[in-house]
């Protein structure tokens, strides 16, 4: 799929079932990897990105098996990874080689791990840096901010660390370290992210708290492994429903996807600029008391680990309605960090002028998303400037069909094939194969909703 080509929709209706969370399948595999007995996941995603993971715990000596839509893992304890015999190879997952940095800053042995040409490019000191204030050493390019990167881990010691940037990735590769560590580490977000590591480490037995922006990992306990289902994914979700937002006569609902709150930001937006927004969480009480300690600053030491507690998940429903530009703020950014460019996309169809602020971790990303949309956009008549963190988009305007790029990035590609529905004439995104990274499903999906 070198190219993907997309008619205007009159209408898209439908409920859908998606993926699993992509951010939440790594965690998985991750921590059932180093966890004592045996941890089945069902609808775990299978994306390119996750399959980096998958590799690199094979390389390590874990036994992973596919059984259906189940994955079962043969846990080693935190422990039993094996030095491996060449280089871990990370594909074009940011998440697999930032979170693996973690578990591998606490080995005992030297690994290397590399990665495709774009992924050579992201920065990866944020997360180099602080490890080696943990006690690991890790080389690499510039100053151990780009792979090939070589990790020599073990005798941590726990830290105190204010995270510079929001960053889920930094703060969960942090904790992961923690788990070796000989004293407890404290990871400071001044703007909260999501936090699927924490309630993942919880789930698999880890002794962690939160107070205020304070996330504390007392090393100890064994972690155990576990039986647990991956919702569905809301970024996924995210084009969808955008795409109900801004096609005339339209009405999508996906059903058991995660509604955590950390990463509902996106829904919020939608709600803001007028969509007819529907959401009901489909869990037990326990996790929306739980949720609700989460919001006010603190995580529950007795939280149950039963299953079906330790993620929000239900169903979103969203109807066509004429659309308003918003103002979204820094504070924003990281609750819908990978939604922006599908924003971007239904701010082209909102009346006035959506401004977007304090998105500059668009340009590290697999591409630098802030260029890609505002050229994709742009070429099907898109009024949007973008300087430094800050973009600016006028609407309504009528987009029209053109060839565009997908600049090798997945969400871009996606993002632009739901704005071509909404364009006269055809769309041609070159570099659709790219989708496959995170949702290989997506276009099957998308036409089945068609009407």
């Amino acid at each position: 799929m070198a190219h993907l080509t997309i008619s205007p929709a009159h209408s898209l209706r439908g409920e859908l079932s998606l993926p699993g969370d992509k951010s939440i399948s790594h965690r998985a595999l991750l921590l059932g990897a180093v966890s004592q007995g045996t941890t089945r996941i069902d609808h775990c995603l299978e994306s390119e990105d996750n399959e980096s993971t998958r590799r690199a715990l094979r390389a390590l000596g874990i036994r992973i098996q596919e059984e259906a839509e189940r994955v079962v893992i043969e846990g080693r304890g935190l422990y039993g990874f094996k030095t491996p015999s060449s280089p871990l190879e990370m594909g074009n997952s940011g998440t697999t080689t930032r979170l693996l940095l973690g578990l591998l800053a606490g080995q005992s042995f030297s690994a290397t791990l590399s990665g495709d040409a774009s992924l050579s490019q992201r920065p990866m000191r944020r997360v180099t840096e602080p490890l080696g204030k943990m006690g690991a050493d890790i080389q690499g390019p510039d100053g151990a901010d780009h792979l090939p990167l070589t990790v020599r881990g073990g005798g941590l010691h726990g830290i105190l660390y204010t995270l510079p940037v929001p960053s889920a990735q930094v703060k969960s590769a942090l904790l992961l370290a923690a788990l070796y560590a000989k004293e407890p580490t404290t990871v400071v977000e001044p703007i909260p992210t999501r936090d699927h590591t924490e309630r993942m480490l919880e789930h698999f037995g880890a002794q962690i708290k939160r107070e205020g922006p304070e996330i504390t990992l007392v090393p100890g306990p064994e972690l155990k492994g576990k039986d647990l289902t991956i919702p569905g994914d809301i970024s996924s979700a995210a084009f969808f429903l955008a795409a109900a937002a801004i096609v005339p006569g339209s009405s999508v609902t996906v059903r058991q996807v995660g509604l955590n709150p950390t990463r509902t930001g996106f829904l919020e937006m939608l709600k803001q600029m007028g969509a007819n927004v529907k959401s009901e969480i489909a869990s037990l009480p326990l996790v929306a008391r739980n949720d609700l300690e989460l919001r006010n600053g603190a995580v529950s030491s007795n939280r149950s680990h039963d299953v079906d507690s330790w993620e929000p998940v239900g169903d979103v429903t969203v109807s066509h309605a004429p659309l308003k530009g918003i103002r979204v703020g820094p504070a924003a950014i990281p609750g819908l960090i990978d939604e922006l460019p599908i924003l971007m996309v239904a701010a082209t169809q909102a009346q006035g002028i959506t401004l977007i602020q304090g998105a500059g971790e668009l340009r590290v990303k697999e591409a630098d998303r802030i260029v890609s949309m505002a050229t994709g956009l742009t070429a099907m008549g898109a009024k949007i400037q973008a300087e430094g963190d800050e973009i600016r988009i006028e609407g309504p305007v009528p987009l029209k069909g053109a060839r565009v790029k997908s600049f090798n990035d997945h969400r871009t590609a996606m993002a632009l094939a739901v704005a071509g529905l909404a364009a006269k004439g055809q769309t041609t995104i070159e570099g659709a194969e790219w989708i496959d990274i995170s949702f290989p499903e997506f276009v099957e999906i998308l036409e089945s909703i068609r009407r």
